[in-house]
């Protein structure tokens, strides 16, 4: 409790430091030490914690030498600095055709293919093991990190303790800071070698300190889980995550279908499952002629419509949502699984992307909520138009006699603020 009083403190002595330094009436002085300060004051009180769970103090202390804030991060908790939004997270603010680019997801399919057959032997015991194909494994390691050609930009240490001491979720990253800390510990990273996004997730396929320890392995054998450097233990170490997550052995990822016009968008939400088989009796046409077998008609799936009516439809099976599990976002699986198809020799999506823009955040948020209020939103409001916002939308265009599209447009923002 007395730590959780101290950081209060000091966290209104760095509000005062933002203020001022938003203003341009401070630049270095008495508050930058009291500010840093209080960080030091912080970082000590980390110690027991890490002491915990087997950090030696030498381990601590060499560590977090010389550490400080990096306040350059997004996502910071600084009054009278502008809120910045979190970088990179393009899935969140882009339209489809913006993010899923037929020219770069054509040329990390054509690299892909490559490292498929560099690694076919340690992608076929991965397939062998976790039961799941080497192809969607490179294809989370191409998107992550472009196959390890992109190379992280911030000391993951100093990323976890600022986010733990500024940052909107402290006790989350305070967990993943001592976890670093008990990485470096245990010898299977050096604090240099560290490196991460702004997030604090690290490796060829970003995972985040107590991810690493729920789901790392050693593929290679020699010792060391290294999902850094060594390319058997990251492949390997997501499959592992993506199984532990609940992948489903020998099911499809998602399935590309022609919707039929009488569909209600509304109902394309996880809820509403139902066998692929039955979602073709009532009029789902597979893409490109595609001919399923028993055991695909068989496996239950949801129906994905991620442009409402506009765009590409789809029946998502569990392993859809396993991906998602992964990384939160309906388009950030739709350019995994996609990537993963064509590394194994399949097409771009069949339909089209149409749309060419959408709302901003805020008003999408705004939308989230006024159906909150009036009972047909129970989600996050969170400004990302996901399967429950477009679903809900769904059911508010048909209560108010709108066009049913399922899609968060200018138009259903203004009859909302209309209706208040």
């Amino acid at each position: 409790m007395r730590n959780w009083r101290v950081t209060a403190v000091w966290t209104l002595r760095w509000a005062v430091l933002g203020v001022l330094l938003a203003g341009g009436l401070l630049t270095t002085g008495p508050a930058d030490a009291a500010a840093d300060a209080a960080f030091q004051q912080w970082l000590a009180g980390m110690w027991p914690q890490a002491q915990a769970i087997g950090v030696s103090r030498a381990t601590f202390d060499a560590a977090t030498r010389g550490l400080e804030p990096d306040l350059s991060l997004p996502d910071l908790v600084l009054p009278g600095r502008v809120e910045r939004a979190p970088p990179g997270q393009p899935e969140f603010v882009q339209t489809p055709a913006d993010y899923l680019k037929e020219a770069r997801l054509a040329a990390l399919a054509a690299h892909g293919r490559k490292l498929a057959a560099e690694h076919r032997a340690t992608l076929a015991r991965i397939q062998q093991e976790y039961g799941v194909p080497g192809h969607v494994v490179l294809a989370i390691w191409g998107r992550e990190t472009d196959f390890g050609r992109y190379k992280l930009p911030h000391d993951a240490l100093r990323v976890l303790a600022t986010q733990a001491y500024l940052g909107k979720r402290k006790e989350q990253f305070a967990q993943e800071f001592l976890f670093a800390l008990k990485i470096i510990q245990e010898g299977h990273a050096k604090r240099a070698d560290m490196r991460s996004s702004w997030a604090g997730a690290m490796g060829l396929t970003q995972f985040l300190p107590t991810e690493f320890y729920k789901h790392a392995v050693d593929f290679d054998g020699d010792g060391k889980r290294d999902i850094w450097t060594s390319v058997p233990d990251a492949l390997a170490s997501a499959a592992k995550q993506l199984l532990n997550k609940g992948w489903q052995k020998g099911g499809n990822w998602l399935i590309e279908v022609r919707a039929p016009q009488t569909f209600d968008c509304a109902r394309a939400e996880p809820a509403i499952v139902a066998p692929v088989g039955d979602w073709l009796k009532r009029g789902f046409v597979p893409a490109y002629g595609r001919t399923l077998s028993a055991a695909e008609l068989a496996e239950p799936a949801s129906v994905l419509m991620p442009e409402g009516t506009y765009g590409p439809a789809f029946l998502a099976p569990k392993n859809y949502f396993v991906i998602k599990d992964y990384n939160f976002s309906d388009l950030y699986v739709l350019f995994v699984g996609n990537l993963a198809d064509r590394i194994a020799g399949g097409k771009a999506f069949e339909a089209p992307w149409s749309k060419d823009a959408q709302l901003r955040t805020a008003q999408v948020e705004a939308m989230q909520q006024h159906m909150t209020k009036i009972g047909l939103y129970r989600d996050k409001v969170d400004g990302k138009a996901g399967m429950l916002t477009r679903a809900a939308l769904g059911a508010y265009q048909k209560a108010n006699g709108l066009k049913l599209d399922c899609w968060p447009t200018a138009n259903v923002l203004t009859h909302m603020q209309g209706a208040r």
